[in-house]
């Protein structure tokens, strides 16, 4: 059956990867990416040179206006029947910075606003639209375990506070360093663990929501923002890395996003896949208190862009705030 499947982040890297393995396994998928600017034209003509159905929106995910500009257009697309029915977001997209001093044009720090809130907003704005059976995707980080085993101590573990204080610059010990930017990134995906969380808890029944973790994947393009030696080295020295097994290929992470896109790998709604399974995430990670905190301040946050000043599409009080059920799935990591 045909049907749309969003993606953020498909331009380079892991995404691109990914993107290609969807169209050539799952012929029935309309790939609608997500891209800045007049990059969204290209990538679709890249992506659909095969014959593949390809299109885009643009959007730069660190404005939530530009998210909600997108969001609106998927959504008057599938009304229209210009795209088939929706059956999958994957929000892969993400932004490291060299400081926790970027602030966004909303005034939330850069890398909470690309990594959490535009995921949070895109999902809420096109909740009511996914005919199910359908998934949600969010490539979340190994650096969320904080520990030397899961990043060899490159990237220092999450500094979790409020999410009022996260979602600001300056939240970290020595913020205009590069330690205070890798801090805010794996706070960030500790963050992206808990909303999918709350989705399992909350999306309706047929709407999973699955955390991807991609392992450290060397040569992406998410070092970007960081200074020349660190680009350097991300670039040229760290993709040996993948010949042991401490880092994972492009080529493999890709591949593996693809298969929990498509539902090849099994992953009940609320779980974190660890490249090519479901596993457990950190002990840290599993904190109600906490995800319910994020919730209610993700959706204050962008509030302002929602469907209308006072609610979310789908809601089931009609006040932004969906009804919270049961217990999140805590999967347990094959032997």
């Amino acid at each position: 059956m045909q049907h749309t499947i969003v993606m953020t982040g498909a331009s380079r890297g892991i995404g691109r990867v990914a993107a290609e393995h969807i169209l050539r396994r799952s012929p029935d998928a309309h790939l609608l990416v997500v891209a800045r600017g007049s990059s969204g034209a290209r990538l679709a003509a890249e992506l659909g040179a095969g014959g593949h159905p390809v299109s885009h929106v643009p959007a730069d995910l660190g404005s939530l206006a530009a998210v909600r500009s997108a969001a609106d257009e998927i959504r008057d697309r599938l009304d229209r029947a210009d795209l088939p029915p929706l059956r999958g977001f994957v929000g892969n997209a993400g932004m490291q910075y060299t400081n926790a001093l970027t602030e966004g044009p909303d005034g939330f720090e850069a890398t909470f606003a690309v990594n959490v809130l535009a995921n949070h907003l895109f999902v809420r704005l096109l909740q009511d639209r996914f005919t199910a059976p359908a998934r949600i995707v969010i490539t979340a980080s190994d650096t969320h375990f904080g520990d030397f085993k899961h990043n060899m101590g490159m990237v220092p573990g999450p500094a979790w506070t409020t999410p009022d204080v996260l979602a600001r610059t300056g939240a970290f010990p020595k913020p205009d360093t590069a330690a205070g930017g890798r801090t805010a990134y794996s706070t960030s995906k500790l963050a992206t663990i808990y909303l999918v969380h709350e989705y399992a808890r909350r999306l309706p029944a047929g709407i999973d929501a699955v955390a991807y973790n991609p392992g450290f994947v060397p040569g992406t393009g998410l070092a970007r923002n960081a200074g020349p030696v660190s680009r350097f080295a991300m670039r040229r020295i760290m993709p040996v890395m993948t010949l042991t097994p401490f880092a994972t290929s492009r080529s493999a992470a890709g591949r593996c996003l693809a298969d929990v896109v498509l539902g090849t790998i099994h992953a009940p709604t609320g779980s974190y896949v660890d490249r090519s399974r479901a596993a457990r995430s950190s002990r840290e990670s599993y904190d109600p208190q906490r995800e319910g905190e994020l919730w209610e301040a993700a959706e204050r946050f962008t509030a302002a862009h929602a469907a209308r000043a006072d609610t979310f599409p789908g809601d089931v009080t009609g006040t932004g705030d969906m009804t919270r059920t049961g217990d999140v799935t805590r999967t347990t990591p094959a032997s």
